[in-house]
């Protein structure tokens, strides 16, 4: 099922990748490199509310939003959406179940999933070629793989995330002209991936009185996000910015395309830092980050990883399944705030050079 087939040029692509916010982040390079090998490609994107926010404005793409919560309705209306269509390709890159039964829903001659190894929720009824199975591979690659049954290259890491003249303003009002900015997003959609407030707290005020640096804290509106925020700013001795709910996601990407420095656990932020050429300082321990961290800035990500799964499995990263997660009440707290000061410092030092 790995076989290749080669496509003319006016190949429809269908993508369905709902979400979340970094996997999605991770789609841009194979949309950029389909654009690229196949200069006529016509690509459909089925995606989710959220994510189309981010990215329903890249160029030479028709989205359609899929609404996850919606239930059968939503299956009814992506299936009249896509009445009377045909496409060449699937590349089907989400394993849940909805997203296999939106699947079925799409109209194509080739629909590329999974290798074995990777797929779940019945997935492999849903698709008539496989990526190649890879151990050890981070999710963009992976991701990237998919371009490969299609006899195209992978895609390479490169993108592009449009952004407006009013979202490049934002940024500007909240960054310092004058000292390095930090940026700080510390809330993970999954609460065990989060690092304590009061050692977000403790680290800014470090990057403050030992690298002068101005402080920004983000999140979304969700009320635990602007608690989390407001619990960091209570215990810092100085000041922080604090925009927690204030931004969009493309305000919030803007103002990372700018900043010096991201520091986020495992998370979408983080990973569209990393995809608009910003380093992130990243904190892992309740997942892998060599699978899942920011994929330009692993060697600035604090890896507690392979103490955490010892601890809460008794397994060592060799043993355990690629991908396994040790989202573990207390797994974060591995991660100490020397560890973060100490990165900083090297980041630093490699940036003042």
């Amino acid at each position: 099922m790995t076989r290749q087939t080669q496509l003319s040029s006016t190949t429809s692509i269908c993508i369905l990748r709902l979400s979340a916010i970094g996997d999605v982040t991770h789609v841009i390079p194979v949309v950029l490199s389909l654009q690229a090998q196949i200069p006529d490609v016509k690509i459909t994107w089925i995606i989710g509310k959220i994510e189309a926010k981010l990215i329903g404005d890249l160029p030479g793409v028709e989205f359609i939003v899929f609404d996850k919560k919606a239930g059968r309705v939503g299956y009814t209306e992506l299936r009249k959406k896509l009445k009377g269509r045909k496409f060449d390709a699937l590349l089907h890159m989400q394993v849940a179940l909805r997203a296999n039964l939106a699947a079925a829903c799409i109209p194509a001659k080739l629909k590329v999933g999974y290798d074995k190894a990777r797929s779940k929720d019945l997935h492999s009824l849903f698709i008539n070629r496989r990526i190649a199975p890879v151990p050890h591979q981070h999710v963009r690659d992976c991701l990237a793989s998919f371009l490969e049954p299609l006899g195209l290259n992978a895609a390479p890491p490169k993108w592009t995330i449009p952004l407006s003249e009013s979202d490049h303003e934002f940024a500007w009002a909240h960054l310092a002209p004058d000292r390095k900015n930090l940026v700080i997003s510390p809330c993970a959609s999954h609460t065990l991936r989060n690092w304590p407030a009061e050692r977000y707290a403790q680290f800014a005020d470090y990057a403050i009185e030992n690298h002068g640096m101005n402080v920004i804290l983000v999140g979304s509106p969700a009320a635990f996000e602007a608690e989390y925020c407001q619990a960091i700013e209570n215990g810092m001795k100085h000041r922080a910015h604090n925009i927690c709910g204030q931004d969009t996601l493309k305000q919030l990407t803007a103002l990372m395309s700018h900043a010096d420095l991201v520091v986020a656990p495992d998370t979408g932020p983080a990973h569209i830092a990393s995809a608009v050429g910003t380093d992130v300082l990243g904190l892992f321990a309740a997942s892998n980050p060599h699978r899942s961290g920011p994929y330009n800035s692993l060697e600035w990500c604090v890896n507690r990883y392979p103490e955490a799964l010892q601890k809460y499995t008794g397994k060592s990263v060799d043993e355990a399944r690629w991908g396994a997660k040790a989202e573990f009440e207390g797994a974060m707290e591995l991660v100490f705030v020397a560890d973060v000061t100490a990165m900083l410092d090297k980041w630093v030092a490699r940036h003042s050079a």
